[in-house]
């Protein structure tokens, strides 16, 4: 069996990272990677730090690039790597414009499609944007659909797509961050960015970790974040620290607000191990990303998610994830009330999986040779 595994984002490359090499273990599968690169930088260094060499980089990315032009980029380029490769199948992650439009050219030239984290759904298809729709579509037209929830399940149940066709996983974020978890506490090992932060941050106090780039929040939303967080850093026992992204759409935004703030620490965004460190340390994570949410409850981090809705409601049923939206003042009442009374969860058991979720799909493809 010929497969192809295609991704563009950083947080694709994360999660694929670990399905990558357990594919390259198994003797009668032809591995290719494909990179589209819509993300370059944050990509470069996921895939240096899991030790991952493309074998095809499309390198689409371009200044000040729109949606439409991505894609279109995309649909093309991809087509050359399809012809030369022929692959039998074809993975994608999640619901990037890279996930849904190298589904939708695979589909085009007959060829099989297996969907990572299938079925996630928010039902609103602003938020996230384009996320939702990106997934709804790749969904349509894949052919194996490997959802990592049970409520990721039904939701496919619920759009037609038959039992036989669905394999559920657990999310290989899991395996990713225990992977990194291990390399990162061996002995020996050393990141320069790493040990510049233990000399930034105050390890002492309660560390409050920000993160934020979703579009829905840009204007208003990200100003209502913003003054929450200068709130909070009255108190004296708090330390916030904000790798801010580099979109202007936020980093006008935050560092016009919270600049030379005392308490705020305002650092260049992170890699990936860098920033799993810093979940490590901290008590815990304001955040509008999908991926964090899965990964905190691993590290029994608390996480306020910046959103007035999710597609991760796994992890706010069992109480990991709060939702609060861009409110000020429920930002600031509920980071008061998590700095005031969380200790730890009970019973850490992650919803979304142990850690062998790619192990169980390679096992699953191994068994369709």
């Amino acid at each position: 069996m010929k497969i192809l595994l295609c991704f563009g984002t950083r947080p694709e490359a994360i999660k694929m990272a670990p399905v990558y090499h357990q594919l390259k273990k198994q003797v009668n599968v032809e591995v290719k990677l494909c990179v589209t690169a819509q993300h370059r930088e944050m990509l470069d260094q996921v895939l240096d730090f899991f030790n991952i060499v493309p074998d095809y980089d499309l390198d689409v990315m371009q200044p000040n690039q729109t949606l439409n032009s991505l894609s279109a980029l995309i649909l093309s380029n991809i087509d050359i790597v399809f012809k030369e490769v022929k692959p039998d199948l074809v993975l994608v992650h999640g619901d990037t414009t890279t996930s849904s439009i190298v589904a939708l050219a695979a589909f085009h030239l007959g060829i099989k499609v297996g969907h990572v984290e299938a079925g996630l759904r928010s039902f609103n298809k602003q938020a996230p944007f384009p996320e939702e729709i990106n997934r709804q579509l790749t969904t349509k037209l894949a052919d194996i659909h490997f959802s990592p929830t049970a409520v990721a399940t039904q939701n496919l149940l619920n759009e037609g797509v038959l039992q036989e066709n669905i394999v559920q996983t657990g999310n290989t974020v899991v395996d990713a961050l225990l992977w990194t978890l291990t390399k990162i506490s061996k002995e020996g090992y050393e990141l320069p960015e790493i040990e510049i932060l233990k000399k930034t941050i105050p390890l002492g106090k309660k560390i409050v970790l920000v993160t934020g780039h979703r579009r829905e929040n840009y204007g208003d939303g990200f100003e209502n974040v913003c003054n929450a967080l200068s709130s909070i850093a009255k108190r004296d026992d708090v330390s916030i620290v904000y790798p801010v992204h580099l979109n202007p759409n936020v980093q006008d935004v935050v560092y016009q607000k919270l600049a030379h703030q005392e308490n705020i620490y305002l650092i260049a965004p992170v890699s990936y191990p860098a920033f799993v460190w810093l979940m490590q340390h901290s008590f815990l994570i304001l955040t509008d990303s999908g991926g964090i949410q899965e990964e905190a409850p691993s590290l029994g981090k608390p996480v306020l998610v910046t959103r007035t809705i999710s597609e991760r409601l796994e992890g706010i049923v069992a109480g990991f994830s709060t939702l609060v939206g861009t409110d000020k003042n429920k930002i600031i009442e509920t980071i008061h009330s998590v700095l005031d009374n969380f200790s730890a969860f009970e019973d850490i058991k992650n919803p979304y999986g142990t850690g062998d979720a790619s192990k169980q799909i390679v096992n699953f493809l191994a068994s369709k040779i």
